[in-house]
């Protein structure tokens, strides 16, 4: 099991936003930009969100996550919190790399908001069209 021991650190990415975390042995209590989880994220979704990679490590109980984030929205913030979180546990003990990798917690989601395009009004999106 894992050596509860040091400071560990993992830096998570999501579409625009960026996760600092930093994981010290604790109780388990999450704090996002000096903020507690539950006071940051508003939706239960989000909560579960990110913490995740502690259930899927059962680990919930045993660190102190001091977490700043930011840019984006709030579920892209979620996810950048996932990752960082899920980088930090691999730091700490590296036994839990097949179980992060299975849930697909370690693999940076690629998806980025696409670039608008010249004679479009948005990436994809064309002026309206009228034949006269």
């Amino acid at each position: 099991m894992a050596q509860v021991k040091g400071k560990f650190y993992g830096t998570g990415r999501r579409k625009k936003s960026i996760a600092r975390v930093f994981m010290v042995p604790g109780s388990g209590n999450i704090t996002i930009n000096k903020r507690d989880i539950n006071e940051y994220f508003g939706l239960e979704t989000l909560k579960v969100i990110v913490r995740q990679p502690l259930v899927a490590t059962n680990t919930a109980d045993k660190y102190d996550i001091v977490v700043t984030v930011r840019g984006g929205g709030y579920t892209g913030q979620a996810g950048a919190v996932r990752h960082g979180i899920s980088r930090a546990l691999l730091q700490a003990d590296a036994d839990f790399r097949p179980v992060l990798k299975k849930e697909g917690f370690l693999t940076r989601d690629p998806r980025m908001k696409e670039r608008k395009k010249p004679g479009l009004k948005a990436a994809r999106r064309a002026p309206q069209f009228s034949k006269r």
